[in-house]
């Protein structure tokens, strides 16, 4: 390690230094008034060494309390995060070595602060000019101080989680990556005798096998063995490492494991039981692994009747779960006022011009979850591999806890009977209209979790409740009955008094929309859209979203029948007055105007009463988005920080209106400033505000082109930058789509005098995309490619040919 003495020639001044310590320390007291403090802390990011005195104080303050110390290091790391690249040298080089320095510091809390630190820095790309960090990091594991040890496996381990690439890449003085020099001294460690040093060493090998499994290839006999020798380690931390080790192997190289398999299942299902949970949900992780590696199934078979007990046990909720506790809490609670963190992040539904969009529906599940969670997925993913073999184990516990008294066996019951939904369909396809006649009375339990454990389960065998009703070698009249019975049972819930049943009976309801036919829909419009419109007046924030999606559903699939002015006076009047209730920076406004995005096309010619200030507030919201942008560029103040959601959304709801609106927009189109925004965000550095953009100039072409003559030039020539080698990468491929879909219907538009100077380029860009092998493009992006060159070539394409 680098002595304090190695620090350069930078001292601090006393004063700055007891100012600074002054601050910290304020900040710790109760009653302080910490906005203030900080709002002088963020001053002092004026002064030009103002990190090396945290940097100073972090690592050489052995006199202050620990936590003005750690409060400089934390500071220091979100200082480096927007700093550090524009630090002169020497100031780099003195935070670098003085971090270094409290490493190995006996304070196990500073030791971790120093490791985010470093982990920030080398996740700014700059493993390469600190040439010192891999040496002092293996001198701290193969030294005999403890806490110099943990402290570099606790930097490894932050920078492995970060940037697992840095560690695959050369650097100056090492002969080796140093992903290659670290791990024979980690596999070593896997024995050592530090428990807190053991679990790290197995974490980074884990980190380090995952990212970069070339770089454990000539070890990777010593990596399995290590796992197993740490299998039955005392310390619950070291089996829960072992435990996810194991598990990534299945995913790598199951073929490392395949030997073992019997005495690792038997491990695994023992350790599914460990009363630690982090052992318990980690060794759990196994059974989903197990069937996604592809192994032989056979291998599993033979434990199945131990370990399928073992999951359903673990699918009963707690005692004192919190997801219990809430929802019981929330039986007799108003549900208005939710706050910003019980709202999930929005993510838009609409994808490029003619790809097919990602199925998220369990993204927000990730952050709960929990051992119940993960054995219902293990139960899910064994049904589906073992199929109808699952059944004699599975019903019978279930047809005992549906009769338990208590509530939480027979929520756990239900939950099993959705997990195994499709896996087991073809076994339970005699018993499933008992099987839904049994789940229909559940939706009135007492028990809130009960109720939207039924919801979610109903919805689970949508699809079989709506195809049995066309099947001919079925009752039709009783399957019809039945889905009257199964909707008119959402629909009850969808107006529960408790907001954790709205949400399971609304995404229930959106499931069923999604599984039926526009012919099995329409006739039960009117009170499907009743209904809805209660909940719009009554739901909290967060089903609002989920509200609006059921309604996005709907919109797509019957269509024009949503135009009927009697259907129209019932769900359009309360979604307008949200619109109206909500703020142009309020976020609530995004899912609203998606929503928006969705009906105005399939409604058509009915959009045109709320056309004209929807169009204006979209086209407002867009400008005041754009000039946010632009003072923020500029360091200047304003009055909300600019989110490019709000124009992506808005450009969106403008596009849905020019498909359904067709030429009747032009009017609103010619009294906007709409080609200057549209121009604008054609070359916004945001991808996603480029798909947009490109999507609604390619609709404009087709409804309105001669709006869009004055700046078609520009148009084309923002197209086909668009089109760029370095454009046609993951992130941007929407956007790179959407601009080569978009040239295609402005050359449509276009003169022949317009369009021969880039008749060249376009060529020349679109060529490459289509001599590449189809595996590494997508089909949408092939065709408008074809599209656009045929089009530009040998003039229009038939209407036929269009995506």
């Amino acid at each position: 390690m680098s002595p304090a003495a190695s620090v350069p020639v930078w001292s601090p001044q006393e004063p700055g230094v007891q100012q600074i310590c002054y601050l910290l320390s304020e900040y710790q007291k109760p009653g302080t008034n910490q906005t203030q403090i900080l709002a002088q802390l963020d001053e002092c990011k004026n002064i030009p060494d103002f990190n090396n005195y945290l940097a100073f104080i972090l690592s050489q303050g052995d006199t202050l309390p620990v936590e003005v110390r750690q409060s400089a290091g934390l500071l220091l790391k979100n200082n480096l995060k927007q700093q550090y690249k524009a630090l002169p040298e020497e100031y780099r080089h003195y935070i670098k070595l003085s971090l270094l320095h409290c490493i190995r510091n006996p304070s196990k809390a500073l030791r971790q602060t120093v490791g985010t630190s470093i982990a920030v820095i080398v996740g700014l790309g700059t493993l390469k000019t600190w040439p010192e960090l891999v040496p002092a990091c293996v001198q701290g594991l193969e030294g005999s101080d403890v806490n110099a040890l943990e402290g570099s496996l606790d930097a490894l381990y932050k920078i492995c989680e970060d940037v697992p690439k840095q560690l695959d890449e050369e650097v100056p003085g090492l002969q080796e990556v140093p992903s290659k020099v670290l791990i024979p001294t980690l596999l070593h460690l896997f024995s050592s005798l530090h428990v807190e040093a053991k679990c790290l060493a197995i974490g980074v090998a884990n980190l380090l096998a995952g990212a970069n499994p070339e770089s454990l290839a000539p070890s990777l006999d010593s990596y399995v063995a290590g796992l197993f020798a740490s299998a039955h380690d005392t310390h619950s931390g070291v089996r829960k490492a072992v435990c996810t080790g194991l598990v990534q192997m299945l995913h790598l190289q199951p073929e490392r494991l395949a030997p073992h398999m019997d005495q690792i299942i038997e491990y695994m299902l023992e350790s599914t039981q460990d009363g630690d949970e982090g052992v318990a949900l980690e060794s759990c992780e196994f059974w989903t692994a197990f069937c996604e590696a592809q192994v032989e199934p056979g291998v599993l078979r033979p434990f199945l009747g131990r370990l399928v007990p073992v999951l359903l046990k673990n699918m009963v909720y707690d005692e004192y779960d919190e997801e219990v506790q809430d929802a019981e809490a929330a039986e007799d609670a108003d549900h208005g006022d939710e706050k910003d963190q019980e709202i999930k992040p929005f993510i838009r539904r609409n994808a490029a011009h003619g790809e097919e969009e990602e199925d998220d529906d369990d993204a927000d599940e990730v952050s709960r979850w929990n051992m119940r969670k993960c054995s219902a997925a293990g139960l899910d993913v064994l049904s589906t591999v073992f199929q109808e073999e699952m059944l004699p184990i599975v019903t019978p516990i279930v047809q005992q806890r549906l009769q338990e008294e208590d509530w939480r066996a027979r929520e756990s019951a239900i939950l099993a009977l959705g997990a195994i939904a499709e896996g087991c369909v073809m076994g339970l396809i005699p018993y499933l209209p008992q099987l839904v006649s049994m789940l229909l009375p559940r939706l009135e339990d007492p028990r809130p979790l009960v109720r939207s454990i039924s919801c979610w389960a109903l919805s689970r065998y949508a699809q079989w409740i709506v195809e049995r009703c066309s099947d001919p070698q079925q009752d039709i009249n009783a399957a019809q009955l039945q889905l009257d019975e199964v909707l008119q049972g959402l629909l009850r819930h969808v107006l529960d008094h408790n907001k954790h049943v709205q949400e399971a009976a609304c995404s229930a309801l959106a499931t069923l929309e999604e599984q039926s036919i526009p012919e099995q829909l329409v006739p039960r419009l009117k009170v499907i859209l009743d209904t809805l419109a209660k909940a719009c007046a009554t739901y909290g924030r967060k089903n609002l979203r989920i509200l609006y999606d059921a309604i996005s559903t709907l919109a797509e699939l019957v269509g024009e029948h949503l135009a009927d002015p009697n259907l129209l006076r019932v769900y359009m009047p309360p979604l307008i007055a949200k619109w109206q209730s909500l703020a142009d920076s309020d976020r609530d406004l995004l899912p609203l105007l998606e929503c928006f995005t969705a009906i105005a096309p399939a409604i058509g010619h009915a959009f045109e009463e709320f056309a004209k200030p929807m169009f204006g507030r979209c086209i407002s919201i867009v400008t005041q988005q754009l000039a946010g942008q632009a003072a923020a560029a500029a360091g200047q103040p304003t009055e909300a920080e600019p989110e490019r959601e709000f124009i992506i959304c808005s450009l969106d709801v403008i596009a849905g209106m020019a498909e359904g609106l067709g030429g009747s927009i032009e009017s609103l189109v010619g009294q906007s400033h709409l080609r200057e925004l549209l121009l604008q965000c054609c070359q916004d550095p945001s991808p996603d505000v480029r798909q947009s953009a490109f999507a609604l100039v390619g609709d404009l072409s087709r409804v309105c082109a001669p709006h869009l003559q004055p700046v078609m030039k520009q148009l084309l020539a923002l197209a086909i930058q668009n089109m760029e080698s370095h454009c046609i990468i993951l992130q941007s491929m929407s956007a790179c789509n959407n601009a080569c879909w978009s040239m295609g219907e402005l050359a449509i538009q276009c003169s022949p005098e317009v369009l021969q100077p880039f008749a060249a380029p376009i060529v020349e860009r679109l060529l490459p995309i289509l001599a590449a092998p189809m595996t590494q493009m997508p089909r949408s992006i092939v065709e408008n490619r074809f599209t656009s060159i045929q089009t530009v070539l040998l003039g229009p394409v038939p209407t036929c040919c269009m995506l």
